[in-house]
């Protein structure tokens, strides 16, 4: 079986795939909306039986922050295979050739959203964000201090970029975010939400939110304030609606303070882990990563395991603010010192999703009690959450 990049004429049978193993379908007044769709912003992988399209997945380019470092992030998107050709090894030739391919083209990691944990595991991908759903009634809706600002409404059609630019300063707050074009605001983000941005006395923008409101009830996608001010108006804006609602649910991360500062706290929150990283190229991953480093000549060994990406095996060094990787000879001289963790545990431990002591509890990382110390203490204390789908 072989793996070939699909030229355009086969992205019509890579839609009819997806909708035979989604079960669902695209109108056909659409289908050229779609087709532009991805020949503008995807990379279709495939495999074919003679000359029909047998299993195929979709590499979408982009890019996601680490704190305030922009990384070149893979994005993998319907993947399927028709039923006849399932657990014939497809999607694992797939998956291991595009490995090959991102490293080749200087992708840093790669992400995507399970269908099933299990089995994205076992090719290296890890959990790295979880989503809160917190569902409230309209007498939750207590209104906080009277802020000075005001509240302005926008559309997809009178988008500003005010918002790109407030959501962009929220996300380098975190591990993970999405580095979002104006396309991909337009295409991907909006559809038939409202944007409620929130100004400032001096009409700065502080802040926005994005929601529906549809049968009494107000869901909010994203809630983005910049800083408590924002917050509040946000929240006294929701409030207002407390005569058309009689159901709020907030998309939010797991530690947002908001709902800690409700009048009453004790509602229903429900956490879903929900999306899924892998480093791809681990020695540039790790000398570019953002280490707290401390002025103590202490080193530590990452003895690092990836069955699917042989490249990233072996022991780095970190030691004198550098990371290093060290040669076989090298290593045999050290066996057995060091920390043992494979290509899952390290992605989801700097993406800062699981710590390292916990992932020590579990022994998914092996090593002495004091190094694991000495690797917490070098990861950046930054929450890791991704707001978007593909």
């Amino acid at each position: 079986m072989t793996v070939i990049k699909l030229a355009k004429e086969y992205y019509r049978e890579a839609i009819k795939l997806s909708e035979y193993a989604f079960q669902y379908k695209v109108p056909e007044e659409s289908i050229e909306k779609r087709l532009q769709m991805i020949e503008k912003h995807h990379e279709v992988y495939g495999i074919l039986e003679g000359d029909e399209l047998a299993a195929k997945l979709h590499l979408l380019p982009l890019e996601v922050y680490l704190g305030e470092t922009k990384l070149k992030m893979g994005g993998i998107a319907g993947v399927a295979t028709y039923p006849e050709y399932r657990r014939s090894g497809y999607v694992k030739e797939m998956l291991t050739y595009l490995l090959d391919t991102m490293k080749k083209e200087g992708y840093s990691v790669s992400m995507l959203h399970p269908f099933s944990v299990p089995f994205y595991r076992k090719y290296g991908w890890e959990l790295f964000s979880s989503k809160l759903k917190a569902s409230l009634k309209s007498e939750d809706l207590i209104m906080k201090k009277q802020t000075a600002g005001k509240i302005k409404r926008y559309k997809k059609e009178t988008h500003s970029t005010e918002i790109e630019e407030m959501y962009a300063q929220f996300a380098k707050q975190f591990s993970g975010m999405l580095v979002r074009e104006t396309s991909w605001w337009q295409e991907s983000v909006y559809d038939e939400l409202t944007a409620a941005v929130y100004y400032n006395e001096a009409g700065e923008p502080k802040g926005y939110m994005l929601y529906e409101v549809k049968n009494s009830k107000m869901k909010i996608e994203e809630f983005i304030p910049l800083n408590p001010e924002a917050r509040n108006g946000l929240w006294n804006f929701i409030c207002q609606h407390d005569s058309m609602i009689k159901e709020l649910e907030i998309i939010t991360y797991e530690n947002d303070p908001l709902l800690f500062s409700l009048n009453e706290p004790r509602i229903k929150a429900e956490i879903t882990p929900y999306f899924m990283v892998r480093i791809i190229d681990a020695e540039s991953f790790l000398k570019s990563y953002d280490f707290l480093w401390t002025d103590n000549e202490d080193q530590l060994l990452l003895n690092l395991s990836d069955p699917h990406a042989s490249w990233n095996n072996g022991t780095y060094l970190i030691k004198n603010q550098e990371v290093s990787k060290l040669s076989i000879k090298e290593t045999e001289t050290l066996s057995g010192k060091g920390l043992s963790l494979n290509i899952n545990t390290l992605s989801t431990a700097l993406f800062g999703y699981k710590c390292p002591l916990d992932l020590h509890q579990i022994t998914h990382i092996e090593g002495s009690a004091e190094d694991v110390q000495k690797l917490q203490m070098l990861i950046p204390n930054r929450q890791a959450y991704f707001y978007d789908f593909f």
